[in-house]
């Protein structure tokens, strides 16, 4: 495919927000009302749903200041008591409903979405191969806005592809006061699990991995980006030590 072909090939920089619950209500005024959202029990708490939208706002106010940025919000069809919806369409529509002109045009600060993964090394592998999809080449930066998870993305995920730290940066917005401690706690158990299982694909984060996909969605990728596919088989647990495109 030549590069006219792509409809984002300026863009050199990814910005990915990863999603972390589904709106349900069929109107966007509604927000910030945790009723609107389905949530995990330990995600019922009061500010909860307006934690999402400040990590909508995050990621469009990051974009807003990149020319050659594009935003993506990943996340599957995660929840089976919201049907088939996706958290990335949950975000994307959060962000419309905020945005100027309600109505979203092809342009390059516009946010795309990236609907298939199911835990958070996935939203960062899964948003690379989106965006070379949509652009045509992989991303030369990757900024990722997530809360208090930047060790997780950072350090664990970004080692796990082997993406060079110089061109890897974190914003985050503040953690909740109000179950923090809960959050951090989980947390730290996320990190342990991925120490272990750098890529997801053993005991408990396969399992739940499989909990996370009620719909039995089919991967496109590595299809779309073939020359991760090595990665994309690679079940190990040590660092991937394979060609990449951005070595």
């Amino acid at each position: 495919m030549e590069d006219d072909e792509y409809p984002f090939a300026k863009l050199k920089n990814l910005v990915m927000v990863a999603g972390h619950s589904i709106y349900t209500s069929s109107s966007c005024g509604k927000v910030d009302d945790e009723d609107s959202w389905v949530l995990e029990p330990y995600q019922k708490i009061v500010g909860q749903a307006a934690s999402f939208l400040s990590h909508v706002e995050k990621g469009v106010e990051i974009t807003e200041q990149d020319d050659e940025a594009l935003l993506l919000f990943s996340g599957g069809e995660t929840r089976k008591d919201a049907g088939p919806r996706s958290e990335a369409q949950s975000y994307w529509g959060v962000a419309e409903s905020k945005g100027p002109g309600r109505e979203l045009e092809m342009e390059s600060n516009e946010p795309m979405i990236e609907e298939h993964a199911r835990d958070s090394f996935e939203n960062l592998l899964f948003s690379v191969c989106r965006f070379r999809e949509l652009t045509g080449m992989y991303p030369q930066n990757i900024i990722v806005s997530y809360d208090f998870k930047e060790v997780r993305f950072a350090h664990l995920h970004r080692c796990a592809i082997n993406f060079p730290e110089s061109r890897f940066f974190y914003s985050g917005t503040p953690p909740m006061q109000i179950g923090k401690e809960e959050a951090l706690k989980g947390e730290a158990l996320a990190r342990s699990q991925f120490l272990e299982d750098p890529y997801g694909c053993r005991k408990s984060l396969w399992r739940k991995k499989i909990k996370r996909d009620p719909f039995h969605r089919s991967i496109p990728y590595p299809n779309a980006c073939p020359e991760l596919e090595n990665l994309f088989r690679y079940f190990g647990t040590t660092q991937y030590a394979g060609p990449l495109p951005w070595d």
